[in-house]
């Protein structure tokens, strides 16, 4: 198209083509050796225009539109000359005849004049008829040489009548070629090919063109995980990216013929400033993706975290108090990929007005009842619609009240609404005091049907951020880590929504007791406001949850709860980390774990609220956080917590729970009285304490097969908690532990869970719980072998562990994004019996390793670990004791053992295991 790239400034700075030209005039060489000596050039060429349009880039890193469009001006200029050099140097015709003519057309992105530094050249050659053995030998020429250039190319050629058969019996081809632009070649010819394109392929086809690109791009959502605010998006695929936006402009383009953007203004389906916002949008993906490709010198196209800082600091985002550079990049990022998501709405309901066959719409369900009361709102064709465009500023309020009436009656909000809610949004700023507006809106936040559905429309449209400002501070809020997979806004409405299902009992496969307990819950609101509020501090720097109880005091009474319920919320939010660091960090069989818990919670009701605040955190992280191991450490910290504060601890003495497991199992084992007390004589009141009563069990029968050798290893799936149970009974001697932690993770298992314990005869009988990377357990027989073995070779020192751990695989690079300060905290108040360290460190390989070979160093006496990860960061906590069976207490030693174990953790100790 001419005049297509007349915006770029300077133009031959990128490539000069007439220089090109008379530089491939003056080759004296023929055919191959011509060609090989003209794609050297062009590949020059190539390299110095990428440098050219990154330097721009660089220099106004923000012009997202400006830089693909100069990409593909830059190839525009070498096919033309290429072009040149196939048909009148290495293949010339002397008398051409009409069929031999040829034109080249670019389609798919580059047609769209839309090319990131590596994107793929699609390109097609068109012919009147049959290709000619002319026609063939110049393709072929042109696309040798192309991938002497280096050029990735996607290419077809067909003659007309062919590109019309395609075209209209595969949907993927006529979007490709909907986008054709004319490069060089034969004008009449391509003109042609537009014409029959227009009349036999689009004319008439529009409705089903329409309903293909919404089934393809709900497809593509569902498998790039159906959320806009991951926090790695997919820059092009992703829902909210730029293939939201091309959808848009194709429909156009097939529907109402639009050639630009700005044209879908004209055509009705955009206002100006909707325009404006699609720009921006557009300007901005496209920015970042050019930067994504420059960086990494490939066509990618996911915005995984190791480039995201790189791309804040181009594109010049700075550091502010509470938020990184990279966090506020990525929250604009978000806001953008939101915008998409409302203007993608707007779009098709245009379309969904003007196409949709009367009575029904677009893959959007019927309405089976009308509801009577809709307070001034209207119906329209099932949809909630509202009768004049002034409707909400005559009343503020309904902002919020359409969004209770859509939950209410179940029903969708037109389109138009829609738009006007969004426009309007502000206005709610006034009247966030309203009673009215905060009764309606607790009304859609402790729904009993759907409240996550309708919470995210709010969301969408503006009004929830507008109407609960300190919400709207966490729209698009990342945070800049491994184990947390969406925006702030989004973990928090899907958290809601989770616990929607627990409520209405959806989930009792998952979480039967916390399914059980919610019937017993006093208030609902207070928990429901709980989880809405429970990490809305964060990105403010300082403590989210200390700062969020603040915002829950101010809060609450304007939503109307009362002052009781008001400090349950603020509690709530201030503490809704304890309970999973209690379970997932502490020593559970250490009683005093439970009693400082319960010091904590204080009341029955209060554990309630937090045991479901916690579950419904925990599976709002993402994919794979929840599992059965973490379902089982909750439970038992909630069962033995509930027991506390109901009858509290005096009712079961720590002798008349050991004496009661003992007993326990006596009975399931069924051994004569002097086998059984002998057995029980062996252990220390610490192993009765410790370990539950299946595992007991377990490992009584175990240790009874095992007889008098000095080795045994058991591998057995335990269900309970998701993880593969690793039961090791050998000869008890210092660095036990960090050999076994080794030689399973050279078995490619991780550790969740380990109890250590030693018999009075000097045999140590050691419980492991482990899962596969994947947090599954290991329950191939391949991999329990496999398992075995290694421990098997490790402790009989059968080559050199050490040089087994460096071989394997290092950490995902990934995680080198994050910069994570060793930290060590050494606590000799958790624990009556125990001193507890710790540690917090990158997580990696063998770390397990280093830091249990650092407490033999320190020669300390190690009882229990508990192992913890949270992405890119583990947390390994440590009950020991010196040699003794004392807690440490001379600060030389413990800053000794401080000091040490920081440099295990900073991979500094370079002994692993000999």
């Amino acid at each position: 198209m001419p005049g297509r790239f007349d915006h770029l400034p300077n133009r031959r700075a990128i490539v000069d083509r007439r220089l090109l030209a008379e530089t491939v005039a003056s080759m004296d060489a023929t055919g191959t050796p011509l060609r090989i000596e003209v794609a050297r050039l062009l590949k020059s060429a190539l390299a110095a225009g990428r440098e050219e349009i990154e330097r721009r880039l660089l220099a106004h890193p923000s012009r997202g539109l400006e830089a693909s469009n100069a990409q593909a001006y830059l190839v525009d200029q070498l096919l033309r000359v290429l072009f040149d050099v196939a048909t009148q140097r290495l293949h010339p015709l002397h008398n051409p005849t009409a069929g031999e003519r040829l034109t080249l057309i670019a389609v798919g992105g580059y047609g769209r004049a839309e090319m990131a530094p590596y994107s793929d050249v699609d390109i097609g050659f068109l012919t009147p008829g049959k290709q000619t053995p002319w026609a063939e030998q110049v393709i072929e020429s042109m696309l040798y040489a192309l991938w002497d250039v280096g050029l990735k190319v996607g290419h077809s050629s067909r003659s007309i009548d062919e590109m019309v058969r395609q075209a209209k019996a595969d949907g993927t081809i006529r979007t490709a070629l909907l986008e054709g632009r004319y490069v060089t070649g034969d004008t009449s010819l391509y003109d042609e090919a537009s014409r029959r394109f227009h009349a036999e392929v689009q004319h008439g086809t529009e409705r089903a063109f329409i309903a293909d690109k919404l089934a393809e791009r709900d497809a593509r959502h569902r498998k790039m995980g159906d959320t806009r605010y991951v926090v790695e998006p997919n820059v092009k695929e992703g829902k909210g990216g730029l293939r939201d936006l091309h959808a848009l402009f194709w429909i156009g383009k097939y529907v109402f013929d639009v050639q630009q953007g700005r044209d879908l203004v004209e055509a009705g389906l955009l206002t100006q400033d909707e325009y404006r916002l699609f720009h921006r949008a557009d300007n901005f993906l496209q920015a970042v993706r050019c930067h994504l490709h420059s960086i990494t010198r490939r066509p990618e196209d996911r915005l995984t975290f190791d480039v995201q800082r790189e791309i804040a600091a181009r594109m010049r985002f700075s550091d502010r108090p509470g938020k990184s550079a990279v966090e506020r990049f990525m929250q604009y990022y978000f806001l953008q990929a939101r915008t998409v998501g409302t203007l993608t709405g707007l779009f098709l309901a245009h379309l969904d007005e003007r196409f949709a066959a009367r009575g029904r719409r677009y893959g959007l369900p019927t309405i089976r009842r009308r509801p009577r009361k809709l307070h001034g709102f209207v119906l329209d064709r099932g949809r909630l619609a509202i009768p004049s465009d002034d409707f909400f500023r005559e009343d503020p309020v309904r902002l919020v009240e359409i969004f209770q009436l859509a939950d209410l009656h179940g029903l969708e909000i037109h389109p138009l609404a829609w738009r006007a809610a969004t426009r309007d949004a502000k206005l709610i700023d006034e009247h966030r005091a309203d009673l009215r507006a905060n009764a309606l809106f607790l009304d859609v936040l402790t729904s009993p049907r759907d409240p996550e559905l309708v919470l995210r429309w709010m969301n969408e449209v503006g009004v929830f951020g507008r109407f609960v400002p300190d919400f709207g501070r966490v729209v698009g809020q990342m945070q800049f880590d491994m184990y947390h997979h969406y925006t702030v806004d989004e973990h928090t409405i899907r958290a809601i929504g989770l616990l929607g299902q627990i409520d209405r009992g959806a989930l009792k496969a998952d979480h039967p007791m916390a399914s059980a307990i919610i019937r017993q819950i006093v208030s609902r609101r207070v928990l429901y406001v709980a989880v809405l509020l429970h990490d809305i501090a964060k990105g403010r720097g300082g403590d989210h949850s200390i700062l969020g109880a603040e915002v829950a005091e101010r809060l609450c009474p304007r939503f109307g709860l009362t002052p009781a319920e008001t400090e349950t919320v603020s509690w709530l939010v201030r503490y809704h980390l304890l309970m999973s660091a209690t379970a997932f960090k502490r020593d559970l069989a250490d009683f005093k774990t439970i009693l400082d818990f319960c010091a904590t919670v204080q009341s029955a009701e209060r554990l309630r609220l937090l045991l479901c605040l916690t579950i419904v955190d925990i599976r709002a992280v993402g994919p794979g956080t929840w599992n059965g191991w973490k379902r089982q450490l909750l439970g038992d910290l909630y069962e033995q917590a509930e027991e506390v504060l109901r009858l509290g601890h005096k009712q079961r003495g720590r002798g008349e729970r050991i004496s009661a497991k003992q007993q326990a199992l006596g009975v399931a084992l069924g051994w004569d009285d002097a086998t059984y007390a002998a057995f029980v004589r062996r252990f220390p009141e610490a192993y009765w304490i410790a370990e539950p009563e299946d595992v007991l069990l377990r490992n009584a029968r175990f240790i009874a097969e095992a007889g008098d050798a000095r080795l045994a290893i058991d591998a057995a799936v335990y269900p309970e908690r998701g993880a593969t149970m690793v039961t090791i009974y050998a000869a008890d001697h210092p660095g036990l532990f960090y050999r076994i932690a080794g030689a399973i993770h050279v078995a490619g298992g991780n550790i969740i869970d380990a109890r250590i314990h030693t018999t009075r005869d000097g045999m140590a009988i050691d419980n492991f719980l482990v899962q596969d990377p994947l947090g599954r357990p290991f329950d191939d027989p391949a991999q329990l072998a496999r398992l075995k073995t290694a421990i098997d070779d490790a402790l009989a020192n059968r080559g050199k562990l050490v040089d087994r751990l460096v071989a394997k695989p290092a950490a995902r690079t990934r995680a080198d994004a994050f910069d994570i300060a060793p930290n060590v905290l050494i606590d000799n108040h958790a624990s009556n019996r125990f001193t507890v360290v710790e540690v917090n460190a990158r997580d990696r390989p063998a770390l397990l390793n280093q830091l249990a070979h650092a407490l033999v160093q320190s020669k300390v006496t190690l009882h229990s670990a508990h192992v913890a990860t949270y992405g890119e960061r583990a947390v390994d906590t440590f009950y020991i004791t010196d040699l003794t069976g004392d807690r440490i207490l001379a600060q030389p030693r413990l800053k000794a053992l401080e000091k040490r174990l920081l440099a295990a953790a900073a991979g500094e100790d370079a002994a692993l295991a000999a």
